[in-house]
């Protein structure tokens, strides 16, 4: 007898729901920790149904969606958005998260865009008196 349900392999629905460009980064991810299937930590090769309810983790920011579709290749992001539904709180949280990091980046001092020429060093020489 057979299982009526579909399954698709972990690592390999987030490579085709496009959160990793790679097998191998979507696997290295899950073995990490980095991701969870209904609340347990998983393996690479666990296989996830219709309804799963997935967390992923990646650069500081953290996803909750639930499998809408198992595809079975790597589509183009558009038709890879309906493989997954994400909760409205998660979205909420990543969106604030994102303000908050591009607001640090802002007040983060920046830099000079090239080092000082001859004429800027002297003139900062003399600014703290090492030159006199």
């Amino acid at each position: 007898m057979t299982d009526p349900a579909p399954r698709l392999r972990l690592d390999k629905w987030l490579w085709a729901a496009r959160f990793y460009r790679t097998r191998a980064l979507a696997a290295e991810a899950v073995s990490g920790g980095k991701v969870h299937v209904d609340g347990q930590r998983a393996k690479p090769g666990k296989e996830i149904r219709i309804g799963s309810r997935v967390t992923l983790q990646r650069d500081g920011l953290e996803w909750e969606v639930e499998v809408r579709a198992l595809p079975v290749q790597r589509r183009p992001a558009v038709e890879a958005a309906c493989a997954y539904a994400e909760r409205e709180e998660s979205r909420l949280r990543r969106e604030q998260a994102l303000v908050e990091r591009r607001a640090l980046a802002d007040a983060a001092p920046r830099p000079p865009p090239t080092r000082p020429t001859k004429r800027d060093r002297r003139r900062i020489e003399r600014l703290t008196d090492n030159g006199t």
